[in-house]
């Protein structure tokens, strides 16, 4: 960080309100003469004075007023007071030395004092006082003043705003005439410039900045601690300093580069048009802490962009995606129904009646076609999934009715594996409000893929109920448990996963997209239900869907 000012420029201090008030001096001193002496001096000095000759006398006085200085002798040094606290001590006396209480001690005098130099010396402690209590009261206001900046660049992250906050904020809180950032052309923040300008001064112009290359040299040299200053129109620097870029005919600015790790990214100049302006330690320590948090905004602002841009284009590129597999199942399936009906029509003509032969190799082609349609299916619900909550249309529906006629237009393809379906009846079939198309879909894709996975011989045992939740709430559970192959427990955790298959299917070459259960669980949960999955390896499955019975629950869902 480094200032500019013209040669010469002082700075008067401005003088506390505080010194100017009528002054008030307790005095405290067991010897009389003293104590007289003492009072004397101070009030032809202009005091209002109080005196005391012991430590209940002091306290009463301290209590009766607010003084504006405490003079006391070194045997009544333990005096608290809020007030300055003068001390009168005998310098050649080891013993008064020793009884001094320095806690509470601003100053102290040797002993005795000249009346002029009493009365200076107390003036003089005062008028150090207020200006240290104006100074703390100055910097605690600046203090909270760049808080509150700090805070607004953490409360937002558009980097534009960021920016605003700061040169607005340095500003208003250093009565600034110009306040400007710039970052350089950097990977880890955008490109920004914004300014600030008093109200009533006309905005910087361009020819009054700095150009970018010199307000890069000097971040780089600020930052990489090359930390010099310069005042126009002096000789130039000397070996070692750096040259100093300032706005426009400023008498004195200040830069503070921003930056992190070892390389800087932007630069902020605070510009004082008509009068100098010096820095205290404290001013610099708090601009550099804004400028970091702003740095530190500016990558984060950015960062997220960045993000937010990705994730714009991956669901850009997501809805092509779904776009075009529904435009292909659509022109997957005009044809595919054609086929189908044509297919139909040959198997059931009764007037030119096909061969034995040919009407096995009708049956084989029969069943790929199935398979294709369920395919093309399955790439359609995923297309749309996430898109089409609006088609559902929920109705009153039987689950015990909808488990018997699934399990009817399953148990020929079961035949053909030699694997048995069993509905458990119950003697409630509960009512669910849901889309029965959809849910019948759902009961199909878990026996259809029970009986995949199960082999000869085995048993696929379908079963509901209802039960009531302990939040009051009733739900319908249907499970469906077969004796088949099993998945491992090290991948049950995938198996909604869109086109996962277990290892076991793969290895087996059981035929499958891996879409069936993903489907099945997007399903479910648009219904407010949930699905979950248990499996031995080698023993089989047990899917359990759980369902709502409250029609105003399943609404809400």
């Amino acid at each position: 960080m480094y200032s500019t000012g013209r040669e010469g420029d002082t700075v008067a201090a401005d003088t506390p309100s505080d010194l100017r008030a009528p002054r008030t001096a307790v005095v405290a001193d067991p010897d009389d003469a003293r104590l007289a002496s003492y009072a004397k001096a101070l009030r032809d000095a202009g005091y209002s004075v109080l005196c005391a000759r012991d430590a209940a006398g002091l306290a009463a006085s301290l209590e009766e007023c607010r003084p504006s200085v405490v003079v006391v002798d070194t045997s009544l040094s333990a005096v608290k007071a809020d007030a300055p606290v003068l001390v009168v001590v005998d310098l050649d006396d080891p013993a008064e030395l020793a009884a001094m209480k320095p806690s509470g001690i601003h100053d102290c005098i040797a002993k005795p004092p000249a009346p002029r130099e009493l009365a200076y010396r107390a003036t003089a402690l005062i008028d150090m006082v207020a200006r240290r209590n104006a100074a703390r009261q100055e910097t605690e206001a600046l203090r909270e003043q760049l808080r509150q900046v700090s805070a607004a660049v953490r409360a937002t992250n558009d980097p534009e705003e960021i920016a605003r906050h700061v040169v607005a904020g340095f500003g208003r809180t250093f009565k600034a005439d110009h306040v400007w950032l710039t970052t350089f052309e950097d990977s880890r923040v955008p490109r920004i410039n914004a300014a600030w300008s008093r109200p009533g001064l006309a905005p910087l112009n361009e020819e009054a900045l700095p150009d970018e290359e010199d307000a890069r040299r000097a971040a780089d040299l600020l930052w990489a601690g090359a930390e010099t200053s310069s005042s126009p129109g002096t000789e130039e620097p000397t070996a070692g300093e750096a040259a100093s870029p300032g706005i426009g005919d400023a008498v004195s600015s200040l830069a503070v580069p921003m930056g992190e790790g070892s390389s800087s990214l932007g630069i902020i100049w605070i510009a004082m048009i008509d009068q100098p302006r010096t820095w205290s330690g404290t001013e610099l320590g708090l601009i550099q802490h804004v400028a970091g948090n702003a740095a530190h905004g500016l990558i984060q602002s950015h960062l997220i962009s960045s993000q937010q841009q990705v994730v714009k284009q991956l669901q850009q590129l997501d809805k092509a995606k779904t776009d075009f597999l529904a435009t292909v199942n659509h022109e997957l399936r005009t044809p595919l129904t054609s086929i189908m009906a044509y297919l139909d029509m040959i198997q059931e003509s009764t007037e030119q009646p096909v061969s034995p032969e040919v009407h096995q190799m009708l049956d084989i082609v029969v069943r790929n076609t199935e398979r294709l349609r369920i395919l093309i299916e399955d790439m359609l619900s995923v297309s749309r999934n996430g898109l089409d909550d609006s088609l559902m249309h929920l109705t009153p529906v039987r689950l015990g009715q909808t488990l018997d006629l699934v399990a009817a237009a399953l148990r020929p393809l079961a035949t053909l594996q030699n694997v048995t379906i069993a509905v458990e009846q119950v003697p409630e079939d509960p009512e669910i409000l849901a889309d029965e198309v959809q849910l019948q879909q759902v009961f199909t894709n878990l026996v259809s893929n029970a009986i995949k996975f199960t082999p000869s011989g085995g048993r696929i045992q379908v079963g509901s109920e209802s039960h009531a939740a302990a939040d009051g709430t009733r739900w319908a559970t249907v499970s469906v448990a077969d004796t088949g192959i099993g998945i491992s427990s090290d991948e049950i955790d995938h198996v909604f996963t869109r086109f996962y298959r277990a290892s076991n299917a793969m290895s087996g070459a059981i035929p499958g997209t891996g879409l069936g259960l993903a489907i099945t669980k997007d399903i479910v949960s648009r219904h407010g239900g949930r699905i979950d999955v248990s499996s031995i390896l080698g023993a089989g499955t047990t899917v359990t869907v759980s369902l709502p019975l409250d029609a105003e629950r399943s609404q809400e869902n």
